[in-house]
């Protein structure tokens, strides 16, 4: 094996090309040039950037310069709806960090997390952040960047089983961190997590400051798929609080520039969203039309929970028509989805729209059946992924 260089030699005769000779060094400079080829929004040439970075890694046994050209590997995989890959590569990080302090190993964790989450399995998501911060508190290791990708990683899985007191607590903490945290894009992603948990407890205007703060500081460090999950967030919040002509634009906004970046996952996602504010606007038709389209790229292991609001919105859609078999049968399928992730607020009002559909074609116990699977969940402004039903099929 050839001898690895002396790292005090400052690579003897450095190199033409004016880089450090030190492959560590060059390494690490050619790691943070694929951080801002991804920021940028070109994706699949930064996978290309972070293959060639672990190579060369391995190549001079550098493991943490692997474990962070896995990281962006995974964040790469995420941004193309990717799951499994994605989920491999954080994992492959993880181990590669298993000797180092727990704080270095958090983002690899929170990676998995995503990618469960972005999976449909938010029960895991939780499990995998909660138990991490238990164990930074049981070993006093208060690293505020680490707590900070924590608490605002586990504030959407929160929200969506329905344990809002545990996403506002969360959401408290991530502020707080953010208020004395130096690194901006940490602060950015505090603001945009914790502004569902502000809406959800009528704190409209608070979570619109939070948001605006946050694409703020996306614009300025140019992170472009995070600024367009900036503006997929305020849609929703528009969607919530019944602005819809904000809500689309801001949505239409968010789908244009992830479909610009092929983040197929997220612009699949937004579209769902987009196609509800479409409905309530009286455009079923193209409402529908858009479900149709992207439902072929949801599934129960990658984005269950909006193939689940993609298949309720049809359902709606058909029952609007009078079409109760088509109905029932998105239903149906929606229910099984959302019982599989552990969507609370979306289950409770599933299980409404199915109950009552049952209830009027005269399945009394089916209904009731229905309404049991439900009872126990409450729906919120913040805890749906989409907006309320309307209430005129009821």
């Amino acid at each position: 094996m050839a001898k690895r260089d002396d790292p005090e030699s400052g690579g003897r005769g450095g190199r033409s090309d004016g880089r450090p000779g030190h492959p560590a060094t060059d390494l690490r400079l050619r790691l943070a040039e694929a951080q801002r080829t991804l920021a940028d929004g070109a994706g699949e040439e930064a996978a290309a950037q972070y293959a060639r970075l672990l190579a060369e890694a391995e190549r001079h046994e550098l493991p943490d310069v692997q474990a962070q050209a896995l990281l962006g590997l995974g964040d790469c995989a995420l941004e193309a709806g990717e799951l499994a890959a994605g989920h491999e590569h954080f994992e492959r990080a993880e181990r590669l960090l298993a000797d180092a302090p727990l704080p270095a190993r958090v983002p690899a964790v929170r990676g998995r997390a995503v990618s469960h989450y972005l999976a449909g399995e938010l029960r895991y998501a939780v499990h995998l952040l909660e138990s991490t911060l238990d164990a930074l508190d049981r070993g006093g290791l208060h690293d505020p960047d680490a707590l900070l990708l924590l608490y605002a990683g586990v504030i959407g899985p929160y929200m969506d089983m329905g344990a809002h007191a545990r996403a506002a607590q969360a959401a408290e903490a991530a502020l707080a961190l953010a208020a004395r945290e130096g690194d901006p894009a940490l602060v950015a992603r505090a603001h945009r997590a914790a502004a569902r948990t502000l809406l959800a407890e009528g704190r409209t205007a608070e979570a619109d400051a939070s948001l605006a703060r946050a694409a703020e500081i996306y614009q300025s460090l140019h992170l472009r798929t995070e600024l367009a999950n900036c503006h997929w967030m305020r849609g929703y919040l528009h969607a919530q609080n019944g602005e819809l002509d904000r809500a689309e634009a801001a949505l239409r906004e968010a789908q244009a520039m992830l479909s610009a970046r092929r983040a197929a996952l997220y612009s699949s996602q937004v579209a769902v969203e987009l196609a509800d504010v479409l409905h309530r606007r009286g455009k079923s038709g193209e409402a529908a039309a858009l479900l149709r389209d992207v439902l072929g790229d949801l599934s129960p292991e990658r984005g269950a929970v909006h193939a689940a609001a993609a298949h309720r919105l049809l359902g709606i859609i058909a029952e609007a028509a009078q079409d109760t078999e088509a109905a029932e049968e998105h239903y149906v399928r929606a229910l099984s989805l959302l019982e599989r992730a552990g969507a609370a607020g979306d289950l409770a009002d599933l299980c409404r729209l199915l109950g009552d559909l049952l209830r009027r074609t005269g399945r009394v116990e089916a209904a009731l059946d229905a309404y049991r699977t439900g009872l126990g969940h409450r729906t919120a402004p913040g805890t749906t992924t989409l907006g309320p039903a309307d209430r005129r099929l009821l």
